[in-house]
């Protein structure tokens, strides 16, 4: 099974090296083309206003909405989870505009405010270690949308059906656990 790293901007080896820890073959994806060689795609961190103009650039906006549209899971962490909200707030336009959420980018302020702490997360056992880096919150989800875990009372990962969401870097750890549970969700797709 492989899984893809959108390769624009952003920690694309540390996400590899994860999804190889959780039992799958990670790639770097450079090109819309290669889309159709993996069965997940992980949006990294990075600048959101950035990966959106690239993305707009090398046309993946339409093949990623293709590639969710046929039930592929996308997971997007910190700037991927922007890039998958179909809300921005102070922010006309969204990106994929996938994810029925509402974000606010760099909630927790500035690079010096980053931190780490050990979150709970629905699905799994034990808490995991969260890095958070000028973070986005998600101030609110639509319906369809399951709150995984938070913080301080906000909203800091979610799933709606094929997609996941983080405000930090799972990656930035050697705990692999949100990568497995990524993983995870791509073979029951594969299996159903």
């Amino acid at each position: 099974m492989k899984i893809g790293v959108l390769a624009l901007q952003g920690a694309v080896a540390e996400h590899i090296r994860s999804i190889e820890l959780a039992g799958a073959e990670g790639v770097a994806i450079k090109k819309t083309e290669e889309l159709q060689d993996i069965q997940g795609l992980i949006i990294p961190g990075g600048e959101s206003t950035t990966i959106g103009k690239l993305m707009r650039k090398y046309d993946f906006i339409d093949a990623i909405r293709e590639f969710s549209a046929a039930g592929k899971p996308i997971f997007g962490t910190c700037a991927g989870l922007i890039v998958l909200a179909k809300t921005i707030e102070g922010q006309e336009e969204a990106h994929l505009g996938l994810m029925d959420i509402t974000v606010a980018r760099n909630a927790f302020g500035r690079q010096r405010e980053s931190f780490e702490t050990d979150l709970d997360v629905k699905g799994i056992d034990e808490p995991i270690r969260a890095v958070f880096i000028r973070a986005p919150l998600i101030r609110s989800v639509g319906d369809q949308v399951d709150v995984l875990s938070s913080y301080n009372e906000e909203i800091v990962a979610a799933r709606q059906g094929h997609l996941l969401a983080s405000s930090f870097h799972p990656e930035l750890t050697d705990d692999y656990r949100l990568h497995q549970y990524f993983v995870d969700m791509v073979k029951a797709v594969q299996a159903s």
